[in-house]
């Protein structure tokens, strides 16, 4: 009953937005598989970008060498969020991305001016051409990628809560150390000078620390629900 709705129902564009370890991904997914939308998880591009620099040797150390292969790679992302993809060059590499040392250089990666730019164009191609409309979940999509967005959300929640359920997702690791890890990330991301973690002026602010993962997900569908209604 619900799909029949969602297909009668307007497009729309929602940005999700917020830093890591606050449950973007899994609420994006299923707030879009609920209502019948697409869904891009835009970090997975800045980390397929950050695996090809890593794989083909480019100094991570050095901004203009890593803008002058910002153009290289050709990267996929498939919307479907029952089985999101993404490929590079052909290969997929949704496993590869996920590794240790893809997350500790996709900072110093997505930092550089021409892989935002690059990357940029990648999401609002997908963005606009999403038939019946689509969940975009990063850290600079209500305020860069997508500003006209019809929803904004930001999500966050306490370093501690962020740093348990990371945590959980990356078996064995240890808690404090992931804590470090993501405030070094969140200080990383929020002071680069191209399209740094923020918040959209018109964007809803939800606090997941007290909530488990189905109430933020009824709290997203409920706000992608009004606005829909509304338009």
């Amino acid at each position: 009953m619900e799909n029949g709705a969602a297909r009668t129902a307007q497009p729309v564009i929602v940005a999700i937005d917020g830093p890591a370890g606050t449950g973007k991904s899994s609420t994006s997914k299923a707030v879009a598989a609920q209502l019948g939308l697409s869904y891009l998880d835009t970090g997975a591009q800045y980390r397929a970008i950050t695996w090809w620099m890593v794989n083909n040797g480019i100094d991570l150390d050095d901004p203009s060498a890593i803008a002058a292969m910002a153009g290289k790679p050709e990267i996929i992302s498939g919307t479907d969020p029952a089985e999101p993809t993404i490929a590079v060059d052909g290969l997929d590499v949704s496993g590869p991305i996920r590794t240790q040392e893809v997350s500790s250089k996709v900072s110093a990666v997505s930092a550089v001016p021409e892989v935002r730019t690059r990357i940029t164009e990648l999401q609002r191609s997908l963005a606009t051409s999403a038939e019946k409309g689509i969940v975009v979940e990063g850290r600079d999509i209500g305020t860069t990628v997508l500003p006209d967005a019809d929803l904004k959300i930001f999500l966050t929640a306490s370093p501690e809560a962020r740093a348990a359920r990371r945590s959980g997702e990356l078996k064995g690791s240890d808690v404090n150390a992931t804590r470090e890890a993501l405030i070094k990330r969140d200080a990383a991301d929020s002071s680069r000078k191209a399209s740094p973690l923020a918040k959209a002026d018109d964007a809803v602010e939800v606090d997941t620390t007290e909530l488990t993962l189905a109430q933020v997900i009824e709290c997203v569908v409920t706000l992608v629900e009004e606005k829909r209604a509304a338009k």
